[in-house]
């Protein structure tokens, strides 16, 4: 087995561990905290963001890791694991299942794997550079629409508070997208990869938040940058399409910020 087809199942694999602790708290009515930036914590994000670590120091145990609820951890090895282990966890404490566990594995600034496993909904998508994006088991592509008056456009929060300039972009592409929902965090990639939806975006993202769409989202067929246009997986915002509507999309919605 080369490499990359070990690392897509890695992922998988901890994505599925994760996912499956943080499913025994869902519809709990688990007790909601709130970290220092405002944002919703449980104990299921970090019984499960454990469960991953422990995942991975098994198997992997001289690579870094990084996650959303306990930080950076590691002896500064090139390669390290990136962990979001509850990515919608306002999805998740209100019991509404679009959320999910995301797992990447990075060198550096290219990530080689990542997975996203929406336990709640039934559906995982996981990806590997030169092995292909697979979900559920079977191959997967973005769409081939190539109309924006035809496509379904998604994104995490409409509001885009404190940025005019992007606010009027988005909703210069909302407007001009045949179904425009909020599906949004990580279940909305996952419909743009399997080709259920074109155009996902984000106006603020986290490493966690960000690192495993990349091979997920191109080993698909799909383009993965930021607001710039520039293909990154660590830009602090996501604009994920498929292939055709690519050079339409970033025309409205690059360059907002000037």
């Amino acid at each position: 087995m080369s490499d990359e087809a070990a690392l897509l199942e890695a992922v998988a694999e901890v994505a599925k561990v994760a996912g499956d602790v943080a499913l025994r708290w869902f519809g709990t009515g688990v007790a909601e905290e709130r970290k220092a930036d405002g944002s919703p914590v449980t104990i299921a994000d970090r019984s499960a963001e454990e469960a991953a670590r422990s995942w991975i120091a098994a198997r992997f145990p001289k690579d870094d890791t990084l996650g959303e609820e306990f930080g950076a951890t590691g002896r500064g090895s090139r390669r390290r694991w990136i962990i979001d282990p509850i990515d919608g966890t306002k999805s998740f404490v209100a019991g509404v299942p679009l959320w999910g566990t995301l797992i990447a594995v990075a060198e550096g600034e290219e990530v080689l794997a990542g997975a996203i496993n929406c336990a709640a909904a039934g559906e995982l998508v996981a990806a590997a550079r030169g092995q292909g994006a697979w979900h559920n088991g079977t191959r997967c592509r973005v769409s081939s629409q190539s109309a924006l008056a035809e496509a379904t456009v998604l994104t995490t929060d409409d509001r885009f508070p404190g940025r005019p300039g992007r606010a009027a972009a988005w909703n210069t592409l909302a407007n001009q997208a045949r179904i425009v929902r909020t599906w949004g965090d990580c279940f909305g990639y996952l419909l743009v990869a399997t080709g259920q939806a074109d155009v996902m975006v984000d106006d603020r993202m986290n490493a966690w938040d960000s690192a495993c769409l990349m091979p997920i989202i191109e080993e698909a067929g799909g383009v993965l940058t930021d607001w710039r246009g520039v293909r990154t997986a660590f830009g602090g915002d996501t604009v994920a399409t498929n292939l055709a509507l690519s050079p339409a999309v970033r025309g409205i919605l690059c360059g907002a910020d000037r």
